[in-house]
């Protein structure tokens, strides 16, 4: 069979999670595409897939594999393109995704301007407080919080964000402004499971970090939630600072304990593709990229 074939095949595969899902994103036997999998395997003396009778995994080499099928296959849709004069217009579908709150209020205004832009372009926004694996779940871009681990995706540092103990004007006047880490014991605490599932919040102590360990008296599952008791006066909560920008810059939640927060945790653009992007993705990098480095909230400060 065609190289190329045999790729777009593995590719389609890959993303789609097995052999039957495959086929019929391809149009293509199941047979069929059991064939094509199996002499890439044969050519490249590789084993890229894990097969059972009820699930089919993509080994390590698989996945390496498949990402650089991925940047191959939109080379030469690049090229295609570009030899039918439509070059210069993203089009197809595109998939972001990023934690909830940062997803609703700095990516959806992004996405909507993207697709004014391109018109022959479409999106899905993916809003989870969870790490989607983008190779395998088949998702473009991704906005990241916290360091990244080594793999093969390309990041592009946007900005920092840190943690911020906070409450109302309310509760510190009624209940006093600890001055010291160890002062939180003493105090109202409303914990955001989403950043702190431990009820431990991290501090730095005498130049180094520790981590505070709270009974908390309201336990939330989203950040939101503890956004809104803290606004109430219920109590001190710890979010990331763009979580409550517009709160402490309005004085409906004052920062406490400043000089020992954490250092900032960095803010990456994540994408799969490399440097041979598709048209679509580049065009979003590029808006993505701008916009939220001009977002002073996401510039840690």
């Amino acid at each position: 069979m065609d190289r190329l074939h045999l790729i777009e095949v593995f590719v389609a595969v890959a993303d789609a999670g097995g052999l039957a899902a495959a086929a019929r994103k391809l149009g293509l036997s199941a047979p069929a595409v059991t064939r094509a999998v199996n002499e890439l395997e044969s050519r490249l003396g590789v084993r890229l897939l894990t097969r059972t009778t009820r699930v089919v995994r993509v080994t390590e080499a698989g996945a390496r594999y498949a990402e650089d099928g991925r940047r191959i296959l939109g080379a030469l849709a690049e090229a295609d393109a570009s030899a039918t004069g439509i070059h210069g217009a993203p089009r197809g579908r595109l998939t972001v995704t990023a934690p909830v709150m940062f997803g609703t209020r700095y990516v959806t205004p992004i996405v909507t301007d993207y697709l004014q832009r391109h018109p022959l372009t479409s999106a899905a926004c993916w809003f989870v407080d969870r790490v989607v694996n983008l190779i395998e779940e088949g998702v473009d871009v991704a906005v990241r919080i916290g360091a990244l681990p080594d793999s093969s995706l390309q990041a592009v540092r946007v900005g920092q964000v840190r943690l911020v103990v906070c409450a109302s004007p309310a509760y510190l006047k009624a209940h006093g402004t600890p001055q010291q880490p160890g002062e939180l014991v003493g105090h109202t605490i409303v914990s955001a499971s989403g950043v702190t599932p431990t009820s431990e919040w991290r501090l730095q102590v005498g130049g180094a970090r520790q981590a505070v360990r709270l009974q908390p008296r309201l336990t939330v599952t989203s950040n939101e939630a503890a956004r809104a008791a803290a606004l109430a006066g219920f109590g001190l909560t710890q979010l990331l600072s763009y979580q409550v920008a517009d709160p402490l810059r309005e004085g409906t939640l004052i920062a406490v304990l400043q000089e020992h927060q954490p250092p900032p945790l960095p803010l990456h653009v994540v994408h799969r593709e490399g440097r041979h992007a598709s048209r679509k993705v580049r065009a979003f990098l590029d808006l993505a990229i701008e916009s939220m480095r001009a977002q002073s909230a996401l510039q840690g400060f």
